[in-house]
């Protein structure tokens, strides 16, 4: 699958073979993932329109994608392009928080654009799509690392005042995923990538619990779509740590296809469960404390070996005699229920497992490892549910919350 048609008509004729419409979602126009599918994005913009481009990066991704080669051939075509490197925070990083925005918000009215493109990964994509959602503008999509899932997505995961909160924004217009882009990302990128499809292991698990328990709506498409893309991470997980032209090919169709999953779905539960609620409360620690960032996609691959672990030991199947009693009020609190889940569970890989397939793809995979140390683990387990209280994973059940 390296074009447009068979991403997007794979899961449309999936669809199809259900009896599922999908007249109603908003799918990309065009979605490349190709070696040199940067040099179509220019022209889709001439194609459709559009005068006056606001490149949105920061100077390590405008370097990775050749953003001045890219500018230039959009002046080529008759269209303005110009730049906005979003600055770092006083830690060095680039966040998607309150300064962040207003500065491309500012830009995109000095500029006049009519279209923002984000070149960069998870992060840029957020400020640019609530940037030009905000300002009533498209926005296309230029990965410049196959990090996240997040870049078909129509929310944006922002910072505001120190708290990590999911607000409205726009799905791109467009996906140009250059592969040759892609291959010169940093090793820690693509293994940030990789453990963010591993957390659909407990994402759909939580997805389910929070179906049978807590009566959230589900789709059994949306969830099959995204346990299909995580298990052809999986049985690639040595090509993508190699990064090898197949292994990074396979990382961003699964992670596009998850996106379209949830894009599918209108939410992001097929993809996003406690395993997120930990990564999310960690990065607020790490800004409160004024700590470098980790990379989102690192935190929820450790994250998901943690709830993996926390879950079995919660339903009785890891041993920590401590735990008994917590694991008995749990039990009632499951009740007739508890085998269909703990049998869900027992589906899925243990902790071992996920952190050796966190190894395999050349990621870190102990919070340790990412400076996270265990107090912070401990809390976050006993608190990060609240960060989306709406959301019925079994971390708010085993927290004693409804």
């Amino acid at each position: 699958m390296n074009e447009h048609t068979d991403i997007v008509a794979f899961v449309k004729q999936g669809a199809e073979s259900r009896g599922i419409r999908l007249t109603e979602v908003a799918f990309p126009d065009e979605i490349v993932l190709a070696p040199g599918a940067a040099a179509r994005l220019p022209v889709y913009l001439k194609e459709k329109g559009h005068r006056r481009a606001l490149l949105v990066g920061d100077p390590i991704t405008m370097a990775a994608a050749n953003g001045d080669g890219l500018a230039e051939a959009l002046r080529g075509l008759g269209i303005v392009a110009e730049a906005t490197l979003v600055k770092p925070n006083a830690a060095g990083d680039v966040v998607a928080d309150e300064a962040s925005i207003v500065q491309t918000l500012l830009d995109i009215q000095k500029r006049g654009a009519d279209v923002a493109v984000a070149v960069g990964a998870g992060t840029l994509h957020d400020i640019t799509r609530y940037a030009a959602y905000a300002s009533g503008l498209p926005f296309v999509s230029m990965p410049t690392a196959p990090s996240v899932d997040g870049f078909t997505s129509k929310g944006a995961p922002l910072l505001i005042r120190g708290d990590k909160i999911t607000v409205p924004a726009i799905g791109p217009s467009a996906i140009f995923a250059d592969t040759d882009i892609l291959a010169l990302a940093p090793g820690a990128m693509v293994a940030a990538g990789f453990g963010d499809m591993l957390g659909k292991y407990t994402s759909l698990f939580d997805w389910k619990v929070g179906h049978t328990i807590g009566g959230e709506d589900y789709d059994p498409y949306v969830a099959e779509l995204t346990a299909m893309a995580l298990e052809e991470c999986v049985a690639n997980a040595e090509a993508i740590g190699g990064r090898t032209p197949a292994g990074i090919e396979t990382l961003t169709r699964a992670l596009i296809v998850s996106g379209l999953a949830m894009l599918i779905f209108g939410q992001s539960h097929s993809a996003s469960g406690a395993e997120h609620h930990l990564s999310h409360y960690w990065e607020m620690e790490l800004l409160r404390t004024g700590r470098r960032q980790v990379l989102h996609g690192a935190k929820v691959g450790a994250a998901c070996a943690v709830i993996a672990e926390h879950y079995r030991i919660r339903l009785g199947q890891a041993a920590e005699p401590q735990a008994s009693g917590s694991a008995a009020a749990l039990a009632l609190r499951l009740g007739d229920r508890l085998p269909e889940i703990a049998g869900w569970l027992g589906e899925l890989p243990d902790a071992a497992r996920i952190r050796e397939l966190l190894r395999i793809a050349g990621g870190p995979a102990l919070p340790e490892a990412l400076g996270i140390g265990d107090e912070l683990v401990a809390r976050s387990l006993r608190e990060a549910d609240e960060i989306r209280p709406s959301r019925k994973t079994l971390l708010r059940l085993i927290n004693g919350r409804t």
